[in-house]
């Protein structure tokens, strides 16, 4: 079983709390950006191998098993309070709670910090000078720092969609043909040709 991936609880808030004013205290905000870098690159890791989040969420493993398991893989490997955090959620049987608890964690950083994270899916790799158009936009929008997380995802067929938190922002090809389809079966189809003409003359690269 994979970990959990949902929207915090108030109890994955209180642990987030507890490591954020520990983080503080060691050393305010460098620590608290160090920390999230390495939560970010821990979860990273999680997505990336099957097998770690399925050890961290296992309900065979015993309390003091995986204790001693999570000493000998991430001793050395992670801070000393990024650690003692996972040994902590294991012994209060919420580990596989990992991933809500970095997500309150991390929306306590970009709270005061006035920083939000997007995740940026695309058919392939964005431009630099478009990533930061993209990052402009956003930054005037949502009157934040923006930090981006780009994602190649080749199932989309153009176009750019955009998840903030729980919101997604959808300008793909498939959303607009999507919508086009509803349209269709509530209007007919001579209203919406120009709407299916306009989307593909909007996402074709010979256009540019």
């Amino acid at each position: 079983m994979p970990l959990y991936e949902s929207p915090p609880e108030a109890v994955d808030r209180v642990y987030a709390e507890s490591v954020f004013k520990l983080a503080e205290a060691e050393g305010g905000r460098d620590r608290l950006e160090e920390l999230s870098g390495e939560c970010d690159d821990l979860i990273e890791l999680t997505r990336q191998s099957a097998e770690l989040s399925e050890f961290l969420a296992s309900r065979i493993l015993s309390v003091a098993e995986r204790e001693r398991s999570l000493g000998k893989m991430f001793e050395g490997q992670l801070s000393d309070l990024l650690l003692r955090t996972l040994q902590v959620l294991n012994r209060k049987d919420r580990l596989m709670r990992l991933l809500s608890v970095v997500a309150a964690f991390q929306e306590m950083v970009q709270e005061k910090f006035g920083r939000v994270e997007v995740d940026v899916y695309t058919r392939a790799s964005i431009p630099a000078e478009q990533l930061e158009s993209i990052r402009q936009h956003l930054k005037t929008a949502l009157n934040r720092e923006p930090v981006l997380y780009t994602y190649s995802d080749p199932s989309m067929i153009g176009g750019v969609r955009m998840q903030i938190g729980d919101r997604l922002f959808d300008d793909s090809v498939r959303s607009q043909l999507r919508s086009i389809a509803e349209r269709l079966s509530r209007e007919g189809t001579g209203r919406v040709r120009a709407a299916s003409e306009k989307a593909f003359e909007d996402n074709d690269p010979h256009q540019n």
